[in-house]
């Protein structure tokens, strides 16, 4: 709800951040608001927004792009990828001065991302006054809703849950008792004989807060940033992924795939 800043979604390739870049911009795309898009290439169309593929050959980089922009004056601007120096700091400029601004960025966190952006050179009380929020996403393989396996987990499984989520694990309210119950793989004609079919994003979101706005002014190191997105409520990949595997949507070896610490 805000007008203007800029928010990031940032992970490796293929973990569905153009997906969720246009799914935030579907939300927002109303008859008065002036959306572009500077993208490469331009894998999904939406009625209403004005796309761009980029195209560096001819000079036309995603900076450029950005800059022409500007001059017509558009309520959002989404960035296919801020791969230099130049993009980012036109992304943070178009954002303080009355632009929304989306775009992606290969990092594997969320707080990651914050160091990395100070190391390529951002101004960072610009970038600090521009943050709105940055999403790290993965997508894991969810378990086959027809041939998914229940059964009831040792308590030597359970702690080691508990361990890896390192966090308030009592608030999601996943006790041991006799009735908890976990899911596995099994395999059938629907999912091809694999356990899984379809799959969902894990994510963790690192809000801007003033807090996190005066650690990115004094370049704090990332374990700082890291302690206070916790502090602000920050859930990490690995603890958004424990959840879905209580919430019997995936297994801890799928979570672990993506999940890098």
């Amino acid at each position: 709800h805000k007008p203007y800043g800029i928010i990031l979604v940032v992970g490796p390739t293929g973990s569905g951040k153009t997906t969720t870049l246009h799914a935030a911009l579907a939300y927002i795309n109303k008859p008065d608001k002036k959306i572009w898009t500077a993208e490469d290439p331009v894998e999904i169309t939406q009625k209403g927004l004005r796309q761009l593929q980029v195209m560096p050959k001819i000079g036309v980089d995603f900076a450029t792009a950005m800059r022409s922009f500007l001059r017509a004056d558009p309520d959002v601007i989404m960035v296919g990828e801020m791969r230099d120096q130049e993009t980012a700091a036109t992304g943070i400029e178009a954002s303080l001065t009355g632009h929304l601004v989306f775009s992606t960025l290969h990092t594997n966190s969320a707080p990651e991302t914050i160091t990395r952006l100070l190391e390529m050179g951002m101004d960072p009380f610009n970038f600090a006054d521009a943050l709105l929020g940055i999403l790290a996403q993965r997508l894991v393989r969810t378990l086959c809703k027809d041939c998914k396996e229940a059964y009831h987990p040792s308590r030597e499984e359970y702690d080691g849950l508990v361990r890896a989520y390192r966090g308030e694990f009592d608030a999601l309210g996943f006790s041991y008792t006799d009735d908890l119950t976990l899911y596995k793989p099994n395999g059938c004609d629907t999912c091809n004989n694999t356990g899984y079919k379809g799959r969902t994003n894990i994510c963790e979101l690192l809000d801007g807060t003033s807090a996190i706005k005066t650690l990115i002014q004094r370049k704090a190191t990332i374990d700082k940033i890291r302690a206070q997105a916790a502090k602000d409520g920050m859930t990490t990949l690995m603890q958004d992924g424990i959840r879905k595997v209580f919430l019997g949507l995936t297994d801890l070896q799928e979570v672990r795939k993506v999940c890098i610490r």
